[in-house]
C-alpha cells in the first residue's frame, strides 16, 4: 500500500488525456498481489462508508462505520461467502506524512482503500465539476448565465478526469481482475470505467447511477457528452432507478453515438462493438434492520413522547429534506400556506415541520434559497401564528435517525416536493417507522391498524414505486395544497389500504433485494467473459473492447490465396454497396481498378463470379458493363442475368405488382408525416428509407409502417421486414440466400460442385447468403471438404466466419487473387447453363 504516488498529467483539451495512452494500456492481466482467489466485489464510490476522527490527543485517527452509508448496506445482498472491499476516499484531509499509516488500518481492519485527493483536484473535482457542472445539468438546471448554475470549466473536466485515474489506481492496487467484480457507484465515476477497461479487457464491471439522468436534450448540452457516455458503456451493467432516467440514457446513446437498443427476455442491452451492455431499473431501497433497530431504541421513545407532548391535538405533517436547491422546500411552504388560506378549519390545527438537512453543496444559488425558505417560514407564521400555534417548524441543524424516526412516528402525512430527485428514500424510512415493531409500539394504541399517507412529487424516483401516494406537480401551488388537506382529511380506513400496500412493498425490496439484483444481472451479463476474443482499440476516450466469438476471425490473405490456388471450381459471391463500394461514397460507379479486377477474376475458366446487390438491374447492368462474363443479381436477386450477353430472368414466384399500388399509398402517408425519409422504387420492390430523419421518431414510424403494411398486405405474395434505416416491401421467395443457393446447385448439376467459396458482405441481407452456405454443405449441393471463406465487412456478430476491416481490405484481398488467377480463353464460365 505504500507505493509511490504519482499524479495524473492532463492534456489541455477535453477528453484527450495522456494518462489513458500509458504504457500499461494493453494489459490484461493484474500484478496487484490479491491473497483471495475467490469472487469479491470491489465497491468503488466517491466517499468511502467510514467514518473518521482525530484522536483527542491529536496523535493519528479513530475510523468507524458510517451505519447511514447505503454502500455499508449493500453487501446485505451478496452471498455470505462473498467478500467486499471498498475504494473510495475520505471526507476529512489527511496529511501526506499520515496517508500510508491510514491506508493500511482502513485495508487490515475494515477492507477500504482509501483514494487520498490532492486539495486543488479536490476542490475542481467535487464542488466543481461534479456539484457546480455535473449535478445541476442531471437535475435539469442549464447555465444559462454564470452566476445560474456552473459553466464548463477545462480545468474542472481535467480535475474530474485526474480524479478517477486516481480511483482507478486505487483499484488497480487491489484486484484480481480475473476474478473480481467491480461495482462503481454514482455520477462522481463516470469516466472510471474506462481507465479500468482499457487495464483489463474482460473485467466484469457494473455501473449504478443514484442521481437522475436528463433527457437528451439536457445531456445533449455537455460540452463532454460523447466522453462520458463512451466512458460508462465500458461497463458491462449500467443500472438506473426508474424507467424514465434509462429512457434518457438510450436515447442520447441513439442520437449522440447511433447506438440502438434491444429488449430480449424482458432484458434490455445495447450492442457495443460486439458487447452487450446491459441496462438495469431497479429503485434501490432501505435498510430494514437499521431503521428497526432504531424504532426500538429507547431514545427514539423518550423522543416520541415529547414530541406527542408538544403536538397534542395538532395534525402533524412532515418534510425532510436536504439543503439543496432541488428539493422544493420553498414550493412546500407555499403550498401549506394556500392550504392554511383555502381550508381555514386546519388554522391552529395543521402543523409542517420542516426537518433540514446541512448542505452539501455551496454557492450564490443555495444561499438565494435559503433566504427564501427563512423568509417564508417567517411571513407565515406571522400570518397564521395563534397562542401555542405556530404552523411551521423549521429545524435547521443535523437530525440523527432516531430523531428522525420519533418524527415519522408521530406525523399523520410526510410531503416531498423536490422537483427532482434521483430516488429519495424519505418516504419508505417514513412507512417502516408508522409500520413500528411488534411488541414495541409507541402510538398509544398499539393494536391499532397502522396508517400513513405520502404527498410526493412525480418528478423523484421513488414516485413510480408508491402507488398509494398523492402524487403531485410542485410548481403548482394550488394542486398541492389540495393535495395535503386531502392527504389530511382521508378516511383512515383509505389510509391504513394505502399503508399495508407501501410497507408490503418497501419491506420486501430493501437494499438487500436490490443489490442481489443488479449482483444477479451483473453475474449473467459478464457469463461469456472468459469465452471470448476480445482486444482494445480507440484512443483516449475513443478507448473501447471489441469482443467477438472465438471462432470469428480476420481473413487470412495468405490462406485464402494458398485454398484459391488449389481449388478447381471456385464460387465468389460479392455484395456491392458497403463492400466493393464504400457506403459513404457519393459517386458509387465502380473504380477502374475494381473493373480490372473483377475482370481477372472472371476470365479464369475455374472461376464463377457474381455481384449479389439489392441495387436495381438498370443500374448495376451499366456501371458492369465491361464485364462481360460476371454475374449479376439485382433487386436481393429477384432479376438473375448469367452474363452481359444474357437476357434477364426473373426468380420471383409472382410478377403481379398490383401489390405496389396497395403499398405505395400507405408509404407515401408515412413519408409526409416523417421529415427527411423517403420512398425508393424499385421494379420488384418498394423500399423507405429514414435514415435522415430523427432517429427516435424515425424508427417508432417504421415499426407502425411496418404493422400497417402487414396488414394491408396480408394476402398478397411479398413479405414486408425491416433493415437498418429502412422498411422494404418485396416479393416472396426473393433474397441473396436463394441467388447463393441456386448459382451452388447450378454449378453441382453441371459437374462442377464448387470447392472453394468466397462470399462477402457488409449487411443483414448478406448474412441470408452466409447461413445458406452452411445448408448448401448439410445438404450435399457443397462437399464438406469445400474451402468456404464467408466474410463480413467490419468486426461485428456474424454468421460468416471471418472478417475483413473495410472495403479497401476487400478490394486488396481481391486483387491478389486475380493475381493468382489463370487467364482463359473468352468463354462462359458462369456456372449456370443458358
Amino acid at each position: 500500500m505504500g507505493r509511490e504516488r504519482r499524479l495524473p498529467r492532463v492534456m489541455t483539451v477535453p477528453g484527450v488525456i495522456s494518462e489513458l495512452d500509458d504504457d500499461q494500456a494493453n494489459s490484461v492481466s493484474s500484478e496487484a498481489p490479491s491473497s483471495v482467489v475467490a469472487d469479491r466485489v470491489i465497491i468503488v464510490a466517491n466517499q468511502l462508508p467510514v467514518k473518521a476522527k482525530r484522536r483527542p490527543d491529536n496523535k493519528g485517527w479513530s475510523f468507524s462505520w458510517d451505519e447511514d452509508s447505503l454502500l455499508l448496506h449493500i453487501k446485505d445482498g451478496f452471498p455470505d461467502d462473498m467478500e467486499v472491499i471498498y475504494v473510495g476516499s475520505l471526507r476529512v484531509e489527511v496529511d501526506s506524512s499520515e496517508q500510508d499509516d491510514v491506508a493500511q488500518l482502513l485495508l487490515d481492519r475494515f477492507k477500504c482503500v482509501p483514494a487520498f485527493l490532492p486539495p486543488d483536484i479536490l476542490s475542481k473535482y467535487y464542488h466543481g465539476f461534479c456539484k457546480q457542472h455535473l449535478w445541476p445539468l442531471f437535475h435539469y438546471m442549464l447555465p444559462y448565465s454564470a452566476s445560474h448554475g456552473g459553466r464548463y470549466e477545462r480545468s474542472w473536466w481535467e480535475a474530474y478526469v485526474a480524479a478517477n485515474k486516481i480511483f482507478s489506481q486505487k483499484v488497480i492496487e487491489v484486484i484480481n481482475p480475473d476474478d473480481d467484480y467491480v461495482w462503481i457507484h454514482d455520477y462522481h465515476l463516470m469516466v472510471l470505467p474506462t481507465f479500468l477497461r482499457r487495464r483489463f479487457n474482460r473485467l466484469r464491471m457494473g455501473f449504478f447511477l443514484h442521481s437522475p439522468f436528463p433527457s437528451s436534450e439536457i445531456y445533449r448540452t455537455l460540452p463532454v457528452r460523447e466522453e462520458i457516455l463512451k466512458a460508462l458503456l465500458n461497463s458491462d451493467l449500467i443500472g438506473f432507478h426508474t424507467f424514465d432516467y434509462a429512457r434518457h440514457f438510450l436515447s442520447c446513446c441513439s442520437r449522440i453515438l447511433g447506438l440502438e437498443y434491444q429488449s430480449k427476455r424482458g432484458y434490455i442491452g445495447v450492442e457495443y462493438f460486439g458487447r452487450t451492455v446491459g441496462i438495469k431499473i431497479m429503485p434501490v431501497g432501505i435498510h430494514m434492520g437499521q431503521i428497526e433497530s432504531v424504532l426500538k431504541h429507547a431514545d427514539k421513545d423518550w423522543i416520541v413522547g415529547e414530541l406527542q407532548q408538544q403536538f397534542e391535538g395538532k395534525t402533524v405533517l412532515l418534510g425532510v429534506d436536504d439543503t439543496d436547491i432541488f428539493k422544493g422546500v420553498d414550493l412546500k411552504l407555499l403550498a401549506m400556506e394556500q392550504m392554511l388560506k383555502q381550508h381555514p378549519k386546519w388554522q391552529g390545527r395543521a402543523v409542517l415541520v420542516q426537518i433540514a438537512n446541512p448542505a452539501r453543496g455551496k454557492g450564490k444559488d443555495l444561499e438565494e434559497i435559503q433566504a427564501e425558505i427563512e423568509a417564508s417560514c417567517k411571513r407565515i407564521n406571522e400570518t397564521f401564528r395563534q397562542p401555542g400555534y405556530e404552523p411551521i417548524v423549521f429545524i435547521n441543524r443535523p437530525v440523527s435517525l432516531s430523531e428522525r424516526a420519533a418524527y415519522y412516528t408521530i406525523a399523520e402525512c410526510v410531503v416531498v416536493t423536490a422537483v427532482r430527485d434521483g430516488m429519495n428514500l424519505t418516504p419508505y424510512e417514513y412507512i417502516v417507522s408508522r409500520q413500528g415493531i411488534p411488541g414495541n409500539e409507541s402510538i398509544s394504541d398499539s393494536n391499532a391498524p397502522k396508517k400513513s399517507m405520502l404527498v410526493v412529487s412525480e418528478f423523484i424516483g421513488c414516485s413510480p414505486s408508491l402507488s398509494g401516494a398523492i402524487r403531485v406537480n410542485p410548481w403548482n401551488i394550488e394542486t398541492t395544497a389540495e393535495a395535503l388537506n386531502e392527504a389530511i382529511s382521508m378516511a383512515d380506513t383509505e389510509k391504513q389500504l394505502r399503508h399495508e400496500k407501501h410497507y408490503k412493498y418497501v419491506s420486501i425490496h430493501d437494499v438487500a433485494y436490490w443489490s442481489r439484483s443488479f449482483f444477479q444481472d451483473l453475474e449473467r451479463t459478464c457469463k461469456d467473459h472468459f469465452r471470448r476474443r476480445c482486444w482494445g482499440i480507440g484512443l483516449s476516450f475513443g478507448f473501447r473492447v471489441v469482443a467477438l466469438d472465438p471462432n470469428f476471425r480476420k481473413l487470412s490473405i495468405d490462406a485464402i490465396v494458398s485454398a484459391y490456388s488449389k481449388a478447381k471450381n471456385r464460387a465468389i459471391l460479392l455484395d456491392y454497396d458497403g463492400t466493393v463500394m464504400p457506403q459513404t461514397s457519393i459517386n458509387k460507379n465502380p473504380s477502374q481498378d475494381v473493373i480490372s479486377i473483377i475482370n481477372r477474376l472472371c476470365d479464369d475458366v475455374k472461376n464463377t463470379v457474381f455481384v449479389v446487390s439489392g441495387r436495381g438491374k438498370d443500374s448495376l447492368g451499366k456501371w458492369f458493363s465491361p464485364c462481360k462474363k460476371l454475374g449479376i443479381a439485382a433487386e436481393h436477386g429477384y432479376f438473375i442475368r448469367r452474363n452481359a450477353d444474357e437476357e434477364w430472368e426473373t426468380c420471383g414466384q409472382s410478377t403481379d405488382f398490383g401489390w405496389m399500388h396497395m403499398a405505395e399509398p400507405v408509404m407515401k402517408l408515412y413519408t409526409e408525416a416523417t421529415d427527411g425519409s423517403y420512398i425508393e422504387v424499385k421494379e420488384s420492390a418498394l423500399v423507405w428509407h429514414h435514415q435522415d430523419a430523427d432517429p427516435g421518431f424515425g424508427s417508432s414510424q417504421a415499426k407502425e409502417m411496418l404493422d400497417h403494411l402487414e396488414s394491408v398486405l396480408a394476402n398478397e405474395p411479398v413479405t414486408a421486414k425491416s433493415g437498418q434505416f429502412i422498411v422494404e416491401v418485396k416479393p416472396q421467395g426473393v433474397s441473396k440466400g436463394l441467388v447463393a443457393e441456386k448459382i451452388f446447385t447450378s454449378m453441382a448439376e453441371n459437374g462442377r460442385q464448387a470447392d472453394f467459396v468466397l462470399c462477402i458482405g457488409d449487411d443483414r441481407s448478406d448474412e441470408d447468403m452466409f447461413e445458406k452456405i452452411g445448408d448448401a454443405i448439410d445438404s450435399g449441393v457443397l462437399s464438406f471438404n469445400t474451402s468456404v471463406f464467408a466474410c463480413t465487412v467490419g468486426q461485428k456478430p456474424s454468421k460468416a466466419k471471418y472478417y475483413v476491416d473495410d472495403t479497401t481490405e476487400v478490394i486488396n484481398m481481391l486483387q491478389f487473387l486475380a493475381e493468382a488467377s489463370d487467364p482463359s480463353p473468352a468463354e462462359d464460365a458462369s456456372g449456370i447453363p443458358s
